[in-house]
């Protein structure tokens, strides 16, 4: 008997402990009983149970409820940290928003920008601000806003095409004209001052993919999918201009994202009733594989076209016939850019490099080749002087010294694929079309200048391919082409003192 009273004894002393462990777990969780929405007792009940059916040594039991008890509690902390941090999170982006908004409809001071701007944040609105740096970088830039802003103007929209352009050039004589190459199979000719089609080019069997005006007279010159590319003339007399509606608004980078609505319908200003022209003057015929851009060496008389065959071609345009091929990239070239006043030409391939070719001797052609990107080189041009930028799909464009091959000397890194890029000569303004549908301005030191305006109103709506400068034009001094089926017209005013800086 002494026996079973201290058996007895044993198993109640063992019941209290596991009792007394289970009713320690459950204090630890003050929140249970609100979770589960079961009265205290009724857990408690469940446990005792459990304890009554385990098989484990006491001491193994006691083990394991204090192990779960403490992971019990971790996850309690764990779950009241995530939702302060939701409620931090939430109010961080509230109060962001709202100054972005009153920042970007110029209501509010500057001393009242200050104000908002010196507001103090808790340790975690700071961690958090830190950690989403990249997606909060556009309302942060705007605290930097300034009395001198860039201004940019959407004059014209040019709508007909009946697929994606790919290029846009401006002539360099008189009548000065837009160009435009589609995927359409055609080029159009527009009036800048009134957006009409002035002429259609139908002589290609493919994607035109590239249009580029002689520099002294009358004519075209397009790349083609169809594996040639083509010289035509043109003659277009320029119909009378119509005032434009301003769209004037200020560069910036907190516009609203436009949402995907339908393209311009291109019956809405159809290029059917302008004249055609259905048959080339030249055409040059070498490649065997599809030319994707083609340009005008100084002087007019020769041209250079770049293929996916992964050569690139020197032409004598009056006989067509072929003077040099110019061989060495790995992959598919993307783009070729003749240098404005000397005999230079400079190649872009998929192979991550770009080219540089020197005709001025006429006995020998020397190649330098430059390494800097990490994917498809898909532009680069020549500036004044002895400049050349480039833009890849690894979202940089770099800046190059022709006389410091090694690195270059300024790099812009971008949220997106970069596409044909243009140079403005005379302001030094690059202009970078995006595959996401941004158009950027920077300087030739990396500065950014300007995001074009984009919302439910205007800008593109699908990726931008292409761009070009006019400077001297009175009404446009930029033009881009996206896969929107539409071209451009901007008139961009950058202050002296914001390209400065």
């Amino acid at each position: 008997m002494p026996t079973e009273s201290g058996s007895c004894s044993t198993a109640r002393q063992a019941k209290q402990k596991r009792k007394s462990h289970s009713l320690s777990i459950r204090r630890t969780n003050s929140s249970e009983q609100e979770r589960t929405g079961l009265p205290r007792d009724m857990l408690e009940g469940q446990d005792l149970l459990f304890l009554q059916d385990s098989k484990l040594p006491s001491s193994v039991r006691s083990t394991l409820l204090e192990l779960f008890g403490q992971i019990e509690r971790e996850f309690e902390n764990l779950y009241i940290e995530n939702l302060e941090l939701r409620r931090e999170i939430e109010t961080l982006n509230d109060r962001l928003a709202a100054e972005g908004q009153a920042i970007d409809g110029a209501e509010l001071s500057k001393g009242q920008l200050k104000t908002k701007a010196s507001h103090s944040t808790s340790q975690l609105s700071q961690k958090l601000k830190t950690t989403y740096k990249a997606s909060t970088s556009k309302i942060v830039s705007s605290f930097k806003t300034t009395t001198s802003r860039a201004v940019c103007q959407l004059v014209k929209e040019y709508i007909g095409h009946r697929d994606g352009i790919w290029d846009v050039s401006v002539a360099r004589t008189q009548p000065v004209v837009l160009g435009t190459a589609s995927a359409d199979h055609t080029a159009l000719l527009w009036s800048i001052e009134t957006g009409r089609s002035l002429a259609k080019y139908t002589g290609h069997v493919g994607s035109v993919n590239s249009i580029k005006f002689h520099p002294s007279e009358q004519l075209a010159l397009t790349a083609s999918g169809d594996q040639t590319a083509h010289v035509w003339r043109y003659a277009v007399q320029l119909p009378t201009p119509q005032p434009a509606a301003d769209t004037s608004q200020l560069c910036g980078e907190d516009e609203v994202e436009c949402s995907d609505k339908d393209e311009p319908d291109a019956d809405a200003d159809a290029s059917s009733d302008c004249p055609t022209i259905r048959a080339p003057l030249t055409s040059l015929k070498s490649h065997q594989g599809v030319v994707i851009a083609a340009d005008w060496l100084v002087g007019g008389k020769q041209a250079v076209t770049a293929s996916w065959d992964r050569t690139a071609n020197l032409y004598d345009v009056e006989t067509s016939e072929l003077v040099h091929s110019l061989t060495g990239h790995d992959q598919e070239l993307t783009h070729c850019c003749t240098h404005p006043t000397q005999r230079l030409v400079v190649t872009s391939s998929r192979d991550t490099t770009f080219r540089l070719w020197d005709f001025r001797d006429p006995s020998i052609h020397s190649v330098n080749v430059f390494q800097g990107h990490t994917d498809t080189v898909t532009s680069a041009v020549f500036t004044v002087g002895d400049n050349v930028v480039s833009g890849s799909d690894d979202r940089t464009v770099k800046v190059w010294d022709l006389k410091n091959m090694r690195s270059p000397i300024a790099t812009i890194r971008t949220d997106s694929a970069i596409n044909r890029i243009n140079v403005c000569v005379g302001q030094k303004i690059i202009a970078l079309p995006h595959d996401n549908r941004q158009v950027r301005l920077f300087d030739m030191s990396g500065v950014r200048l300007a995001r074009l305006p984009r919302s439910s109103r205007q800008g593109h709506r699908r990726m931008v391919c292409g761009s070009a400068w006019s400077e001297d034009h009175p009404v446009c001094n930029l033009f881009t082409c996206g896969f929107d089926r539409q071209a451009i017209g901007w008139n961009i005013n950058i202050p002296a003192l914001l390209q400065e800086k």
